[in-house]
C-alpha cells in the first residue's frame, strides 16, 4: 500500500540513452511525455546513452571489476537523468517513491536519479547483461506501475531484440510492457496515453 506521498505510478517512461544522437526525437519524445503527464501519473527513468558507453570503454581499456562498472553505469543514468530534468518542461529530480509521491502532489513530472535508490536494495546482477532497461523494469515492480513503455532511437530493429538479456527476469508478471521507437510519434503518443 502506498502513502499519500508514494503516490501510484501508472506508466514508467524509460528513456533510453541513444536518442541523445538525434535530439530531435529527444526531443519529441520528452514533450509528448509532458503532454501525457497531465493526464497521467508517468515517471521517467533515463537510460545511460554516452554517459554509460564511456563507462563501457574504460572497461574495456583497463577491466573493471563488475561492480564498479556496474555503479559507474549507474550513475551514468543519474547524469542523464539531469540532462532529461533540463530538457523536460515540469520535470522534477527524484531519487525514490517519496519523492516521486512529492512529485505528483506538486504536479511535476518526476525524473529518477536512480543510484541511491538502486545503492540501497541492491537488487540487480553486477553485469552488463543489465542495462538500463532492466533497471527501468525493476523500478516499474517497485513503483507498482502497470505499464512500462521503453523508448529506443530511430531505426531499431525488432523491439523485443533491442532489450538486454536479463530484461525478462527482471520485469514483474503484471507489467505491461510496450517498446517503441522515437520515430514513431503516434505510437509513442498513443503509448503514453493509455492506462492500465
Amino acid at each position: 500500500m502506498t502513502s499519500p506521498h508514494e503516490a501510484q505510478v501508472e506508466t514508467v517512461v524509460k528513456v533510453g540513452g541513444r536518442l541523445l544522437a538525434a535530439v530531435e526525437y529527444l526531443d519529441a519524445v520528452l514533450g509528448i511525455a509532458a503532454e501525457a503527464a497531465r493526464a497521467r501519473r508517468l515517471l521517467i527513468v533515463p537510460g545511460g546513452g554516452p554517459f554509460a558507453d564511456a563507462v563501457r570503454a574504460v572497461d574495456r581499456q583497463i577491466g573493471l571489476p563488475d561492480g564498479a562498472a556496474h555503479w559507474m553505469a549507474v550513475l551514468a543514468m543519474d547524469q542523464y537523468a539531469h540532462l532529461v530534468a533540463a530538457r523536460l518542461a515540469g520535470a522534477v529530480l527524484v531519487a525514490d517513491r517519496r519523492e516521486i509521491g512529492s512529485a505528483f502532489d506538486a504536479g511535476g513530472i518526476p525524473v529518477l536519479t536512480p543510484s541511491r535508490w538502486l545503492r540501497d536494495a541492491d537488487p540487480l546482477p553486477h553485469s552488463w547483461d543489465v542495462t538500463s532497461d532492466s533497471i527501468a523494469a525493476w523500478i516499474a515492480g517497485r513503483v507498482g506501475a502497470r505499464r512500462l513503455v521503453l523508448v529506443k532511437p530511430p531505426g531499431i530493429g525488432q523491439p523485443r531484440e533491442t532489450v538486454d538479456p536479463y530484461f525478462a527476469h527482471a520485469l514483474p508478471a503484471n507489467v505491461a510492457t510496450e517498446i517503441v521507437a522515437a520515430d514513431r510519434i503516434e505510437a509513442l503518443r498513443s503509448a503514453l496515453s493509455r492506462s492500465g
